[in-house]
């Protein structure tokens, strides 16, 4: 597990970006949180600088559209969903639980919180 942030930090509305290798996003979306990979499917922008209305997040580039519950697009010009990663508060800290190669990197960079 990979520690993001106090929960108060990431108010209802806002997204952080972690800076691993692929860079993933966590989603405050109106209470729920949840964590997709960063990079829009479509072609690289960051989906965290994006815009998000409800569960869904939209990329800044060219207005693709994903569901964070899924990760599956919801309209063009995407065509691929973005990976989903789990997402647990523990004492006040929201965790994303990524894949253990990332998790490997971020305790090797000595990162494991947001910029």
């Amino acid at each position: 597990m990979i520690p993001v942030c106090r929960l108060e930090d990431l108010p209802a509305g806002d997204s952080i970006r972690l800076d691993l290798e692929p860079p993933i996003a966590v989603f405050n979306a109106d209470g729920e949180l949840y964590a997709v990979d960063d990079t829009c499917t479509h072609q690289d922008a960051s989906l965290s600088e994006g815009w998000l209305e409800g569960c869904l997040v939209e990329c800044p580039l060219h207005a693709a559209s994903f569901d964070l519950r899924t990760g599956k697009p919801t309209c063009l010009p995407a065509r691929r969903a973005v990976r989903t990663h789990p997402v647990s508060v523990l004492d006040g800290t929201v965790w994303v639980h990524a894949p253990a190669e990332e998790t490997t990197q971020a305790a090797e960079a000595g990162q494991g919180t947001a910029a």
